[in-house]
């Protein structure tokens, strides 16, 4: 494979040939996930979920190590054990990164829906565009929801609308929460009227 055509392309080099050797399963996800579903974001940060699966964290941590991450925190086993983030740094790029653990539940579905995209030359397993709409519906923050517009307008029918709503109704349901529909039909309200088409997700 050729060299990455950039940072961002170096460091995700780095990811897949530190967890793929250890068969670990994991997608990109966050603003980096964003930008290549069309939102026109700044931000060199990179966020990533994995599987670790029957790995202990130890062993992950060294195989990034040996790729030339390091830890962003004192304390890393710690914090990872009690956040299930693990917060790098990539060396040679100085670029963070944030690993996040998955859980049961939605994040399963989210990898087995990731799929595999070249990314600055490195194909890398990306998050689902619905997926990172519910992810970002989810997290609700202000740029967040704004990310859910934009990418409601650049991706239209390739986001399973379907698919999000019936998971944002199942996160309603577990969280105890009523916020989560109504934020993506705001959402699809606001992108449908920038590319005037109908106003209410289906489903």
């Amino acid at each position: 494979m050729p060299s990455p055509a950039s940072p961002i392309g170096e460091l995700l080099a780095a990811v897949r040939a530190a967890l793929e050797p250890l068969g670990i399963r994991w997608y990109l996800f966050g603003a980096q996930a964003a930008i290549l579903y069309g939102v026109a974001r700044l931000t060199a940060d990179v966020d990533i979920t994995l599987d670790v699966g029957p790995h202990p964290v130890e062993e992950v941590m060294a195989a990034l190590e040996a790729r030339r991450f390091a830890p962003r925190v004192d304390d890393a086993i710690a914090f990872v054990t009690e956040t299930r983030v693990l917060p790098m740094v990539h060396g040679p790029t100085r670029i963070p990164v944030d690993l996040v653990l998955a859980g049961p539940g939605p994040e399963e579905s989210f990898l087995l829906h990731a799929a595999v995209r070249l990314v600055d030359g490195v194909p890398v397993p990306v998050a689902a565009p619905d997926d990172l709409v519910v992810m970002k519906v989810l997290a609700g923050r202000p740029q967040d929801l704004e990310d859910v517009v934009a990418i409601l307008a650049a991706q239209g029918p390739r986001v399973d609308l379907e698919r999000a709503t019936a998971t944002l109704r199942l996160l309603q349901e577990a969280l105890d929460r009523r916020d989560l529909l109504p934020r993506l039909e705001e959402a699809h309200a606001a992108a449908s009227r920038g590319r005037g088409g109908p106003s209410s997700p289906s489903g």
